[in-house]
């Protein structure tokens, strides 16, 4: 295809079983498909990708030693306002988290990447409510 519209976009849902994996290594693999790039009419200003189930992210692994050692920072805006949290602590409360971290990182900071992440749907367990979409695709 010479010039991709949008309408010419075909979508379609992945699930990703997130047990046992690198988080690094992961989200490069579902940020290529959120971006389109594994789709031979990829175009760098258009959005598309296809739509990305991740199941069991509770699961997922760090390597080496990063689970204690790897910091996340947020700040209020208020003086000393700055809030510290390691990896193990934010796996302990939302896991979820992590990994939409790691991917929104790896996207474009402009609308489009906006528009990508809307894509992404991240449960820690391996239960998630678009088992239809699943069933529709392979008819």
């Amino acid at each position: 295809m010479k010039n991709v519209k949008l309408k010419d976009v075909k979508r379609v849902w992945h699930l990703i079983d997130a047990k046992n994996k690198v988080l690094g290594r992961l989200s490069t693999e579902v940020v290529n498909i959120l971006m389109g790039k594994n789709k031979n009419y990829y175009t760098p200003y258009l959005d598309a990708g296809d739509y990305v189930v991740i199941i069991n992210a509770k699961e997922i692994t760090l390597t080496g030693d990063k689970n204690k050692q790897k910091k996340y920072y947020r700040h209020s805006g208020y003086p000393g306002g700055l809030y510290i949290k390691s990896a193990s602590q934010i796996r302990s409360d939302s896991p979820e988290k992590l990994l939409r971290h790691s991917i929104r990182g790896m996207l474009p900071k402009t609308r489009l990447g906006k528009i990508m992440i809307k894509k992404l749907f991240v449960y820690p367990q391996s239960d998630h409510p678009h088992e239809s979409m699943f069933k529709n695709q392979q008819s």
